[in-house]
């Protein structure tokens, strides 16, 4: 009877050591963002990682990527993410908050989505693995001088960047007789000037005049733009987070004026413009996911991953080509809906 007992008190004591062992990662998958793969595994020894997302603001595009980026996570490691996922609603300070509190938790990994959320990262955390999407430059927005593909430390990720150079051929393809070209974006987002100065500088090659129309906000969107029409024969529109936040208050404004928008991005485009140069920032999101996948199980080492793109595919869009008695080009895609 001694022995009986003396055995379910060691047993007891065994799986009170066991309930208060713990380590770094969660027991249990929480993914906050979507559901559990049905073929998760939910065995008590697999290892469950922590990332978190903090997105800038919400608009088509970088709903696109976090979404793949999610996706392609829980597809790699099914029942493995607890994925925490914020939005800044724009504000960089919002930023800043959303990733220190990631680092107080001590997550595995951070996700950061556009360019303000990265560079609250990479000043919140030089330890925890960064990747960044949704980013156009990396070497302009961590103010790299002669970046050379791969960040190093606890950072890389990937890029929205389309071919500049073939943008600004876009202008010149659809619109042959366009003198004066309106260079229309935020003036906060340094990516989107660097795009401009990229666009500009090919314009002026092939002789066409060009003027900065920097908006600093939403509220001075529709007063920039309607400058930027008196002026212009086209407008360019670069990825720009403002922009695509805006772009009804955009269209408002230039179609009614009869003038064309290209765009660096589909989101934007299928705002207010009239054909763009376009990734698939869903795309994006699961070469995103892929990465953090490999990190997260040693995989791969992300001081030496160098930044990722994805394809651009030429698009235009029906709605604004029939407003303005445009007819699309041959070799470019229709944007649905």
């Amino acid at each position: 009877m001694k022995k009986k007992m003396l055995a379910l008190a060691l047993a007891a004591a065994m799986m009170l050591s066991l309930a208060a062992c713990g380590g770094s990662k969660t027991d249990a998958p929480a993914d906050t963002s979507t559901d559990a793969p049905a073929d998760a595994d939910t065995s008590a020894d697999a290892t469950v990682y922590k990332v978190g997302i903090c997105q800038l603001v919400q608009h088509e595009a970088l709903d696109a990527a976090t979404q793949g980026f999610i996706d392609a996570l829980n597809e790699a490691l099914p029942g493995q993410v607890d994925i925490e996922n914020n939005n800044a609603s724009g504000d960089a300070t919002n930023c800043a908050t959303i990733v220190n509190g990631y680092v107080s938790e001590g997550v595995d990994l951070i996700m950061a989505n556009a360019t303000a959320a990265l560079t609250a990262a990479a000043s919140a955390t030089a330890d925890i693995p960064i990747l960044g999407t949704s980013i156009t430059a990396y070497g302009v927005a961590l103010d790299i001088e002669d970046f050379n593909g791969t960040v190093g430390g606890n950072i890389s990720g990937t890029s929205d960047l389309a071919d500049l150079s073939k943008q600004a051929d876009m202008i010149t393809e659809w619109f042959p007789d366009a003198k004066k070209v309106g260079l229309l974006f935020c003036s906060a987002e340094p990516n989107s000037r660097y795009q401009i100065e990229e666009v500009a500088t090919c314009l002026a090659n092939k002789g066409i005049e060009t003027q900065e129309f920097a908006f600093t906000d939403t509220n001075d969107v529709a007063s920039v733009t309607q400058s930027a029409a008196d002026y212009s024969d086209v407008v360019y529109i670069p990825t720009d987070n403002t922009a695509a936040s805006n772009t009804e208050a955009i269209a408002n404004i230039l179609v009614p004026a009869g003038v064309p928008a290209i765009c660096g991005e589909e989101g934007i485009c299928s705002g207010c413009g009239v054909a763009t140069l376009s990734i698939s920032y869903y795309d994006l999101g699961v070469t995103t996911g892929k990465m953090a996948a490999k990190i997260l199980t040693g995989e791969a080492d992300i001081s030496t991953m160098p930044i990722e793109y994805t394809d651009a595919t030429p698009k235009y869009n029906p709605t604004i080509c029939e407003s303005l008695g445009i007819t699309p080009l041959d070799g470019y895609t229709a944007i649905e809906g």
